[in-house]
């Protein structure tokens, strides 16, 4: 549970990082958006499962999260680890070398520049991809958000851990929200568990 614990720290540390670059950067945008302004509808993609992707949620299970109104599929035999009101966790079996979800809700003040900050980060990880770093980011809507879907590169030590992220914003009750969904796992057994990972990314159902 460590190591899934770090990993989030090391999520919400990512996205805090985005934002603050924005908040004070050049552009500033409406609080009240939702999704990114930048590039076209012709950008971006709907986050559709491959074949092999929807086989490996085949006999799955739904996994709830009725207090932020987000639901997926994820396969037989993965348990819930954490339900609380800003965090959520589900995990397959195994130890080290399980899969993990791991999803945070980061409530934003309303007049939060929520479009101007999806683009930020969508920025960042266009800069940690020409380092190397992050080795897919593009604009996906997920059942009618979008957002900035990026994956990590192989980690230099097969045993660090590799995360495949999207970021939206949503309002949801009133409240202008931050969605940081990653799946994760060591780079040695991403490969793996990557169909059944895309596959639980692209069945996220939230409501917004």
């Amino acid at each position: 549970m460590r190591h899934i614990l770090l990993a989030l720290a090391i999520c919400f540390s990512l996205s805090l990082c985005n934002l603050s670059e924005k908040l004070h950067g050049r552009r500033s945008s409406s609080s009240s958006s939702n999704s990114s302004s930048s590039g076209s509808d012709a950008n971006v993609e709907h986050g559709q499962p491959t074949a092999e992707q929807t086989a490996a949620l085949a006999g799955g299970q739904q996994a709830k999260w009725d207090r932020q109104g987000m639901s997926w599929t994820v396969p037989p035999k993965w348990t819930e680890q954490q339900n609380e009101s800003k965090s959520f966790m589900w995990r397959s079996p195994g130890g080290a070398d399980a899969a993990n979800l791991i999803v945070s809700i980061s409530p934003m003040d309303e007049n939060f520049p929520a479009a101007a900050s999806l683009d930020a980060a969508y920025e960042q990880a266009k800069s940690r991809a020409k380092n190397g770093e992050v080795d897919e980011v593009k604009w996906v809507e997920i059942d009618g958000l979008k957002g900035v879907q990026f994956r990590e590169a192989n980690p230099e030590h097969p045993d660090d851990s590799r995360r495949l992220q999207w970021q939206a914003f949503r309002k949801y009750t009133g409240q202008l929200q931050m969605i940081n969904l990653m799946l994760a796992t060591q780079g040695k057994d991403f490969d793996r568990h990557k169909n059944e990972m895309y596959g639980i990314l692209y069945s996220t159902k939230v409501q917004h």
